[in-house]
């Protein structure tokens, strides 16, 4: 898989599933780390990675109760390395190469114990086919450094549009985030009433965290590069707890489709990709993705919704 110069790259998901999936378990890893040192936080927020300059990286992380100093663990698709930096000024590099899962979970830890960061996490990973724990899981495993950058890049274009979406909401939103386990960047918006409480099932995820996720009623919408089930890189959109006509609403642009076998709205990332505006395209699926769900669930949309922000300008008041 080569680097394209497009700034809305190729993501062949037969081209670099295998990446894909060693790079998921890797960032499964640095995500459960930061789980286990952060206070819980409404919905899990305090476990996603957000998307940087050069990559993923997970913002300060508490080193413990017994220090004063934060660390962050950041992966850098720029210099394909994982870098581990404290407010001390510490740093450790380890490289991102082909190597079995246990390797990088061993070395890494090794780094974070040279930091003084003695840190224990539950070794199987999440919302993944046939779970392996991380020490034991020594098969050989591909990446691609390439395709790692290239899905970075997408990710780079996807949170700058969703961030856009973001600000033309005044209700509870979520931050733009890259939640590990699911390995999708998301965004959410929220009614501000309860929702009933969700049966759980979710494979890999314990009904708790599934049932505090989805506390609240949501319209929610995010980008993930595909799986086995579904082998192709898409942006999604799904309501919780989903409104009688949700599925039947119309909705932008004609490429769109909603899904049954996922309960989702569904955009191939290559129409957006090879889109004459890919994004205005984006947002609007994003845009009528949302108005189904509000409209559809009978949302207060006069006192939640506003114009999308501009840069510089302060958001007038009625």
């Amino acid at each position: 898989m080569t680097t394209s110069p497009s700034p809305w790259p190729d993501l062949d998901y037969g081209a670099w599933h295998g990446t894909l999936a060693s790079l998921q378990l890797r960032t499964q890893i640095v995500g459960k780390i930061r789980l286990v040192l952060s206070p819980w936080l409404n919905h899990g927020w305090q476990v996603p990675l957000y998307v940087t300059a050069r990559g993923l990286g997970t913002t300060p992380i508490p080193m413990g109760d017994a220090s004063a100093d934060v660390f962050e663990l950041d992966f850098d698709f720029v210099a394909q390395a994982l870098v581990a930096r404290t407010s001390s000024g510490a740093e450790r590099r380890l490289a991102l190469e082909p190597q079995s899962i246990a390797e990088f979970y061993e070395a890494l830890l090794s780094a974070l114990r040279s930091l003084d960061i003695d840190v224990r996490i539950h070794e199987v990973p999440n919302e993944v086919p046939a779970p392996i724990r991380f020490s034991e899981d020594r098969a050989p495993r591909p990446y691609d450094g390439a395709a790692a950058h290239s899905f970075w890049r997408a990710l780079v274009q996807v949170d700058r549009v969703f961030k856009r979406f973001r600000t033309g909401y005044l209700g509870k939103s979520s931050p733009v985030h890259f939640f590990w386990g699911s390995f999708d960047l998301a965004v959410t918006r929220f009614s501000g009433r309860r929702a009933p409480v969700h049966p759980g099932g979710v494979p890999g995820l314990p009904d708790a965290v599934t049932r505090e996720a989805y506390s609240h009623e949501v319209s929610s919408a995010g980008f993930w590069p595909g799986n086995e089930q579904f082998p192709a890189a898409a942006f999604y959109s799904y309501a919780y707890p989903e409104p009688a006509t949700f599925r039947d609403r119309t909705v932008r642009p004609d490429g769109a489709r909603f899904e049954p076998k996922l309960g989702e709205f569904i955009l191939p990332y290559d129409f957006v990709r090879r889109a004459r505006d890919p994004d205005a395209a984006l947002m609007a699926f994003l845009t009528s993705t949302y108005e189904a769900a509000a409209d559809a669930a009978g949302w207060d949309r006069s006192e939640l919704d506003c114009a999308v922000g501009t840069p510089g300008r302060v958001r007038p008041i009625a």
